[in-house]
Formats: C-alpha cells, sequence, structure tokens
C-alpha cells in the first residue's frame, strides 16, 4: 500500500492484519527496508494487531528525494504525515534510525495522537564508534555485488553473530539488479550525505534536539536494546531512561544492534509484552513494570 509523504514523494509499506486492528507502524534502520520487519508484522497480525512496516524515503520502493533530501527534518515530516493518514492512533516502532525519527517527531509535535513507542537499540546518546561501522559498511559497498553469495558474506563479515542465511532468496527484497547484472542495496546513494557519526559538532539527528523530545514525550515507551550492541550501550540506554523515568528497559542478551534480525522471536514477544502490560497515564506508580528498577534493565534470553 502507499502513504503519501512530506513534499508528496510515494512511500511504499507492506500490510499484515485486518485495517479495523489497532494499527503499529514499523520503522526500519538507515539501510534497510521494510522487509526487514516480515516475521514481526506477521506475528503482530496473529496477535490482533495491523501492522504496517514503511519503506523510508530513499529505500526499498519509496520515491528518492529529488533534492538527495534525507535530513531528520524531512524525515519527520514523512512519519508525521504518515501518521495522520492512519484510520487509527498507531504503536510505533522504531530500530535505529526510524526509532530516532519517531523519538523526534513525537517529542517535538505533541499534537501527534499516538498509542505507544517502542525504541529498538537508539537513544540521544550513541556510540560513534559503532555508527561509524554501520557507515563504513554502507560505503563499502556502493560499487554492488556480482552474487547473492557475496552479499551473505559480506552481511556475515558485519554481523558475524547471526548465522549466514541459506536461502538467498530472501536477500532479493533487500537489492536492486542493474542491467549489468550486479546486485545493489535498495537505498538512494545520496542518503550517505547525511548519515554520520554521532558527535558534539552534530550528526544526521542532533543529540540536544533527541533529549529535548525525549523530555516531551507523554506516551507509553519500551527501550529495547541488543546486549552486545556497539552502538546503544547501556550508559546510553541509562540516560534515556533518565530523560523517561517511566519507561520499560528490556536487553535482549545474544543480539546486537540488529535486534529484531538476531532475536526476532524474544523482541517479539517483549513487543507484545509491553503492548498487553503497558501503563496508562493515569495508572498509579504500583502498577508499572518493575524494570524500571535497577537501572530500569530486564535480560532477556
Amino acid at each position: 500500500m502507499r502513504f503519501t509523504g512530506s513534499e508528496g514523494l510515494n512511500l511504499w509499506a507492506s500490510r499484515h492484519g485486518e485495517d479495523t486492528a489497532p494499527p503499529v507502524l514499523l520503522l526500519h534502520g538507515g539501510g534497510q527496508t521494510r522487509h526487514a520487519w516480515s516475521d514481526t508484522a506477521i506475528a503482530l497480525a496473529d496477535a490482533g494487531y495491523c501492522a504496517f512496516s514503511l519503506d523510508a524515503r530513499g529505500h526499498g520502493e519509496s520515491d528518492w528525494s529529488r533534492e538527495g533530501d534525507y535530513s531528520a527534518r524531512a524525515l519527520a515530516a514523512d512519519l508525521s504525515a504518515v501518521i495522520r493518514s492512519l484510520p487509527a492512533r498507531p504503536v510505533i516502532v522504531g530500530a535505529s534510525m526510524g526509532g530516532l525519527t519517531a523519538l523526534l517527531t513525537l517529542g517535538e509535535d505533541t499534537s501527534l495522537d499516538c498509542e505507544a513507542l517502542v525504541l529498538v537499540d537508539v537513544a540521544p546518546r550513541l556510540e560513534p564508534r559503532g555508527v561509524r561501522r554501520i557507515i563504513e559498511f554502507m560505503r563499502h559497498h556502493q560499487d554492488g555485488f556480482e552474487t547473492l553469495e557475496q552479499v551473505r558474506d559480506a552481511i556475515t563479515a558485519y554481523n558475524p553473530r547471526r548465522p549466514p542465511s541459506k536461502d538467498l532468496s530472501g536477500l532479493r527484497k533487500n537489492l536492486r539488479q542493474h542491467s549489468n547484472g550486479r546486485f545493489y542495496w535498495h537505498w538512494d546513494p545520496a542518503f550517505l550525505n547525511h548519515a554520520n557519526a554521532p558527535t558534539k559538532a552534530g550528526s544526521m539527528f542532533d543529540r540536544a534536539r533527541l533529549e529535548l523530545a525525549a523530555r516531551q514525550l507523554d506516551v507509553p515507551v519500551l527501550l529495547i536494546r541488543g546486549y552486545y550492541s556497539d552502538v546503544l550501550s547501556d550508559r546510553g540506554a541509562t540516560e534515556l531512561l533518565t530523560l523517561i523515568p517511566e519507561a520499560r528497559y528490556v536487553v535482549l542478551e545474544q543480539a546486537g544492534h540488529m535486534v529484531a534480525g538476531d532475536r526476532n522471536s524474544v523482541f517479539t514477544e517483549a513487543v507484545l509484552q509491553f503492548l498487553k502490560e503497558r501503563p496508562a497515564a493515569t495508572e498509579p506508580e504500583s502498577c508499572r513494570t518493575a524494570a524500571t528498577e535497577q537501572h530500569h534493565e530486564t535480560p532477556l534470553s
């Protein structure tokens, strides 16, 4: 299905579940596509939700920006347009870039009405080394791949903790094959003009701006971090929980930054549990999860 984003861009999405069911909007990370959420979206539909997994601008089947604008401002404007076009108040699940976009959008525009926010391995404070490793991976393969086996090997080298895929056909959803026969990642190379490591001097998402947005959030929040993540440290997670004291915090063991891909069934279970038990704004402190105690951490294996 198609949404209309900022500047009239076509943003394509997959829908799983009945359109009358409570909506959950799934936002992928930079360099990914909506297919990163396939298993989670199916599980959400089976649990009675309507899951919309969205290709961000310049990613997957969504339009590329004619001006090459992949700034936080543009991403937030797209998300705002999508939220307003949904039939009911959505839960938003955002990984990495998708999570930062949701955090910024909901924190800066309190008129947007959402049920809850799940942040996946992301917070205002990120680890520069981990972010640089992602960007270097993306830059390194701009000349494409000759075979799907090369794609698989590149992914395995970046994330050796995840077993190599035996079914290479699934990789095609994240790739474009040009007339020269080579495979290229399914995103606009101009995106890399905005992607940079977080520093005090500035980054794609300004840390001070994100911290201010976090303080303004008025929805139940769940933060999920991969235990082995080199992008979000426990320090970064704890700082976010200082900004959002009532947020829940779950750490998934045997997972890195690509949490949903590394431990999908456990990840999805944590999201569904949160949606089932999330406190209403009027609930007393005694009704809130014990995960907000002891550094707000609940490790799941």
